[in-house]
């Protein structure tokens, strides 16, 4: 009988703490260049979302991969991120570029594209991959496909 008693007012909060549904993915935006070295290139962006349900969740990137004039250059992999309940939030994309793997010459013509880039002053910068929200159980995968050119000040 204690053991009702204790499960009961459990249920009634599950119950009442649904997850209508999914995480609404509104944009990936502020794609920027953070910081520029020798020997790394840092590049930030934000995935926006918001959460009409009464309970978070986590949103995990699986492996966005960036990449520089269409060339892939790096990927990002972070750790879970808390999703807040019936809030809008932004979900922090930041990578380390490495120097070398930017200006590099391939056979594809890398190095010449960016050097038109940089005489230019900008990059094409594409965040391509996927973000999975999780909780209780329920999964949801989202794409993300975003490009935008994003100026270098020399």
């Amino acid at each position: 009988m204690k053991k009702i008693i204790y499960f009961l007012p459990f249920l009634l909060f599950v119950v009442s703490c649904s997850v209508k549904q999914k995480p609404i993915f509104l944009k990936v935006d502020d794609i920027k260049l953070l910081s520029a070295t020798t020997d790394t290139i840092r590049v930030g962006a934000n995935a926006y979302f918001k959460n009409p349900n009464d309970i978070g969740g986590k949103i995990a990137t699986d492996e966005i991969k960036v990449l520089v004039n269409q060339v892939q250059v790096a990927q990002v992999s972070s750790e879970e991120f808390k999703v807040p309940a019936r809030k809008e939030f932004s979900i922090p994309l930041k990578v380390v570029i490495p120097a070398k793997k930017v200006f590099e010459n391939n056979k594809n013509g890398v190095l010449g594209g960016l050097l038109s880039s940089l005489l230019n002053q900008s990059l094409k910068v594409q965040f391509k991959g996927d973000l999975k929200y999780k909780v209780l159980g329920f999964s949801h995968v989202y794409p993300i496909d975003q490009i935008e050119d994003v100026k270098i000040k020399l």
